[in-house]
């Protein structure tokens, strides 16, 4: 086996961008999600939906044949060829409102490489801070991973079963518009989310796939629905793909130790992905 390369001079390095919250993107997303209005200026940007800024596009020369931008520039040049957003941390301390400009400084905190059973990997682990006027609004530490791909006909583990005893649930029917206009509304240019041929043929998903920040998105609204208080952290990690053809649900257990267990469940009863959110109830 060879050995994966040492990229923790990575480690420590920092990228600042300053963008405007505009309520285009945000009212986008509303539509997107069939929400029935969308947020206006002035108002504060819902749980997860700062994902929606902060993504330049690259030109076009520099995309990669998955569809993500060519390795380098901040992150660390990883060889790998499979790259994933495997989970995070967020710490929400105000809202970001729409309307005015944001800063978002981020810095490298750490980069592991490992090798095993799945062969070789790389993690990363990036901070962000998102701030507007001086103030930090949210705090954020994102998991990255970098795979080898897998072989032809490979056999792929069994998902873990999603957790009994939800006492909230409820349905998503992801379609390829869904998908693709969240890519577009993040400027994701991965391949899987859109291109079944590709999805299939080179990364060897059985349908498109649907995005994990997608799904922590509907986990964070879905915990905080219209008076049901202020999310102020929230935590995940992304455990098997959903797939842009299959129906799936976002479900809650009860609050522990301050903290309301959350989950997606595949089709078939799978984890697909885990979550944990704090709320601030309405005072």
């Amino acid at each position: 086996m060879t050995s994966t390369p040492d990229y923790s001079d990575a480690i420590g390095r920092t990228e600042r961008l300053i963008q405007m919250i505009s309520a285009d993107r945000a009212v986008g997303l509303a539509a997107t999600l069939d929400m029935d209005c969308g947020p206006a200026d002035g108002d504060p940007l819902p749980p997860g939906w700062h994902w929606l800024y902060f993504n330049p596009f690259a030109q076009r020369r520099n995309i990669g044949a998955d569809g993500h931008p060519k390795r380098g520039g901040f992150l660390p040049a990883v060889t790998l060829p499979r790259r994933m957003w495997a989970g995070g941390r967020l710490d929400y301390h105000a809202p970001l409102m729409i309307g005015r400009e944001a800063e978002k400084v981020s810095e490298i905190i750490s980069v592991k490489a490992k090798s095993g059973r799945a062969g070789q990997l790389v993690f990363v682990t990036v901070n962000h801070r998102l701030s507007q006027d001086g103030r930090l609004c949210i705090e954020e530490e994102q998991d990255i991973v970098y795979r080898e791909a897998a072989a032809p006909g490979a056999p792929k583990p069994d998902p873990a079963p999603a957790p009994e005893g939800a006492i909230r649930s409820e349905q998503i029917t992801p379609d390829p518009v869904l998908l693709f206009r969240f890519s577009a509304l993040t400027s994701n240019g991965h391949r899987i989310h859109y291109d079944r041929t590709y999805a299939r043929e080179e990364e060897d998903y059985r349908d498109l796939v649907v995005h994990g920040p997608l799904t922590a998105t509907l986990l964070q609204g879905f915990v905080t629905p219209a008076g049901a208080g202020r999310l102020i952290r929230f935590e995940f990690r992304g455990m098997a793909p959903l797939f842009g053809d299959r129906p799936f649900s976002v479900e809650a257990g009860e609050e522990t130790e301050g903290a309301v267990p959350l989950w997606a469940k595949g089709p078939d009863g799978e984890l697909a992905m885990q979550a944990s959110a704090v709320v601030e109830p309405v005072s």
